[in-house]
C-alpha cells in the first residue's frame, strides 16, 4: 500500500507513476514545477552513478509504487510467474494488470489506480454482478466489471469522460452502462520500466 506524499516519491526516482491522475500532465505536476530529487540539497545534487544492485531495487520500487503492492505481494506474484510457461517478467506483469483494482483503472472509471483500489474496497465495484472488495482478486477472461446502479460524485464525473476514452485491446468498454468485460489475459502491455532488473532482483 502506497504510503506517503505520493508526488515526492516520483520525484525520487524521477518518473511519473500516475498517482494523481490527469494532474501529473499538467503544469502543477511536482516533477514539472520541481525537475530534481526531494531534499534541501535537490537542486543543485548531481546524480548518483547506481550500483547494479541500486538499479534493480529502483525498478522494483517503480512496479510497486505504480501498481500499488508490497514487497511480499509483488514477490508472490513472482513467484507465480516462475511456476509457469513463458517469460518470469512478461507473466509478472499480466498478474499485475489482471488485477481488480487495475483492471477497474484500464477501463477509465477512475483516474489513478489507488482511486480505483478505493473504489474497490469501499464496496462500489461488481464482477459478474456480485459486489467484490479485494483489490487483488484475478480478472479473468468473460468477466463482467460494474459498478453500482447508484453511482455519485467522482464516480459519475468519471462517467461523464468514458465516452472519448478508448480501454486496452483486451477489454471492451460499454460508458453508457459503466461496464466493462474482460476479453482476453492482459496482452500488448507497455511498461516504462526494466523488466529484466525486476527479475533479477528476485532471482538472487
Amino acid at each position: 500500500m502506497l504510503r506517503g506524499p505520493k508526488e515526492k516519491k516520483e520525484r525520487a526516482l524521477g518518473v511519473r507513476l500516475g498517482f494523481k491522475g490527469e494532474r501529473a500532465l499538467s503544469p502543477k505536476s511536482a516533477l514539472v514545477r520541481k525537475p530534481y530529487r526531494p531534499g534541501v540539497h535537490g537542486p543543485k545534487s548531481r546524480p548518483r552513478a547506481l550500483s547494479e544492485f541500486g538499479l534493480e531495487l529502483r525498478e522494483k520500487n517503480k512496479f510497486k509504487l505504480m501498481y500499488g503492492v508490497d514487497e511480499k505481494s509483488l514477490g508472490r506474484l513472482f513467484g507465480m510467474a516462475q511456476a509457469t510457461k513463458g517469460a518470469s517478467g512478461m507473466k509478472v506483469i499480466e498478474f499485475l494488470e489482471r488485477r481488480l483494482d487495475n483492471t477497474v483503472f484500464r477501463l477509465g472509471f477512475t483516474p489513478s489506480r489507488a482511486a480505483a483500489r478505493q473504489l474497490v474496497m469501499h464496496g462500489h465495484i461488481t464482477v459478474n454482478g456480485k459486489k467484490v472488495r479485494s483489490s487483488g482478486l484475478f480478472v479473468k477472461a468473460g468477466d463482467v466489471i460494474g459498478t453500482k446502479k447508484d453511482i455519485t460524485g467522482a464516480l459519475l464525473k468519471q462517467k461523464e469522460s468514458l465516452g472519448q476514452y478508448d480501454p486496452p485491446s483486451w477489454l471492451a468498454l460499454n460508458s453508457e452502462k459503466m461496464e466493462g468485460k474482460v476479453l482476453s489475459l492482459p496482452k500488448d502491455i507497455e511498461v516504462p520500466f526494466e523488466i529484466n532488473l525486476l527479475v533479477e532482483s528476485f532471482n538472487k
